[in-house]
């Protein structure tokens, strides 16, 4: 099961298409474009945490945990301001945010805009994912996990950290899809 079934599953992208005003389709579609990017910038503060996955885990628990994940489920309108530090961390700025949205557009036919604001909560939701798939691993972590969320669970386990990132981090394929957005940046 990819990270995108996965946030259908536990009712993420309902709650996109909710807060957005989008119907399912066009939620799915939008977060399918983003969510390489997303996970690319995942990767990336991977590689460069002390501890790898382990850092990546103290970093989600930092940026607000499964709490973020718990924020966008919930019947309020998300505090997007927790996305946009989640993005702050994994693109580094405004421009790459913008750039992201921009390359989602030309490959989902969604309005850019649309998309700009779709992408905090969409990182919202797979930083609030992980942080609870890391809460898995951690012993005596029962509090805040998420019931049959898919198999495997910790680290390095299909459904954990590493199973997410794992297509990003083992090279394979064309490589991080967030260095070709920003090779295009000229960075």
């Amino acid at each position: 099961m990819d990270i995108k079934d996965l946030l259908a599953r536990t009712g993420g992208l309902d709650a996109i298409a909710r807060e957005l005003g989008l119907n399912p389709a066009q939620a799915a579609s939008g977060a399918a474009a983003l969510l390489p990017a997303i996970l690319g910038g995942f990767g990336k503060q991977t590689q460069a945490q002390p501890g790898g996955l382990a850092g990546l885990g103290g970093l989600l628990g930092q940026l607000g945990g499964g709490g973020l994940l718990d924020n966008v489920l919930a019947p309020e309108p998300t505090d997007v301001g927790l996305g946009n530090n989640v993005l702050g961390q994994i693109f580094g700025g405004k421009d790459v945010s913008r750039a992201v949205a921009q390359d989602a557009a030309g490959r989902s036919g969604l309005d850019p805009a649309m998309l700009k604001r779709m992408l905090p909560i969409l990182a919202m939701l797979v930083a609030g994912y992980m942080a609870k798939q890391h809460g898995r691993a951690a012993p005596g972590a029962a509090a805040g996990a998420m019931p049959d969320a898919g198999a495997g669970s910790g680290l390095g386990g299909p459904g954990g950290l590493g199973g997410l990132l794992g297509g990003l981090l083992g090279g394979g394929g064309s490589g991080n899809p967030l260095d070709e957005i920003l090779r295009g940046m000229g960075r």
